[in-house]
């Protein structure tokens, strides 16, 4: 792939990022508390996380082996930031959830589309196509904005594994209900663990001056956002406004 052609593959995938987000302001895609029949053939939730997950993990270690960048600095710890987050997210956080959840197939199969285009779109803006910036070495990370960047991502990778906990904590054992969560970051916004994810993916963007970085939060946006909305009009309805009191949806103060 030439870089003119990477380019506009940024360009198509930000396009349709672009109808993603306006279309999940009309459609609530159907997993977990939004899954419904309607989204046919289902699979349990534990392993439609890990095989919707697990490609982008597996593809971006493929795709760093043959990119000969090896351990270089600093592209090898961006290859390390991102494989720690899809090594949780595809592995330990299915392992830990609770419940009989169900996900639809064709869910499932979106994100493995996804995926599979976010690991060539995310090796390709490290390794194959980089930041200019990347022959600094290891001085690439005593820049500023690289320090900000580490400290955001870490920041957000923390606030979305406390957040999971707070949801996973919220029923005993065989409880069904739905609960209102109140814990952490749940005290400003209905969608802690989507602001944690949006603020640890705009990190690695500012960390790694990346365009295809930038890319992914804007879907990660596209993605989070609408449904985020979604959530805080269910638990509105389901609570009350007054419950839900003066939260946002996704951004403190903000949104």
């Amino acid at each position: 792939m030439s870089q003119e052609t990477f380019e506009i593959f940024l360009w198509v995938m930000s396009g349709v990022a672009l109808i993603v987000f306006i279309a999940l302001y009309f459609v609530r895609a159907g997993y977990g508390i939004f899954r419904t029949a309607q989204w046919g053939p289902s699979v349990p939730n534990k392993l439609g996380w890990v095989l919707m997950e697990a490609p982008v993990f597996v593809v971006m270690f493929v795709l760093w082996a043959r990119s000969g960048v090896g351990f270089d600095m600093p592209q090898y710890l961006f290859f390390l930031l991102f494989q720690l987050h899809y090594l949780q997210r595809s592995f330990v956080f299915p392992l830990l959830m609770k419940g009989r959840s169900r996900m639809p197939v064709s869910i499932m199969a979106m994100g493995i589309v996804f995926n599979l285009l976010n690991g060539v779109m995310q090796a390709g803006g490290l390794f194959w196509f980089p930041n200019a910036g990347y022959s600094l070495g290891l001085g690439y990370l005593a820049q500023p904005h690289a320090v900000i960047g580490l400290l955001l991502f870490l920041a957000g990778m923390g606030i979305n594994l406390h957040s999971d906990h707070v949801i996973r904590h919220l029923r005993q054992p065989g409880d069904t209900r739905h609960y209102l969560p109140a814990r952490g970051l749940y005290r400003y916004v209905t969608s802690a663990n989507y602001f944690g994810e949006l603020v640890e993916w705009a990190g690695f963007a500012v960390l790694t001056a990346s365009p295809a970085a930038w890319v992914f939060v804007w879907w990660t946006a596209a993605n989070l956002v609408p449904r985020a909305n979604a959530i805080y009009n269910k638990y509105v309805g389901e609570f009350g406004q007054e419950a839900v009191g003066r939260r946002k949806r996704i951004i403190p103060f903000v949104y």
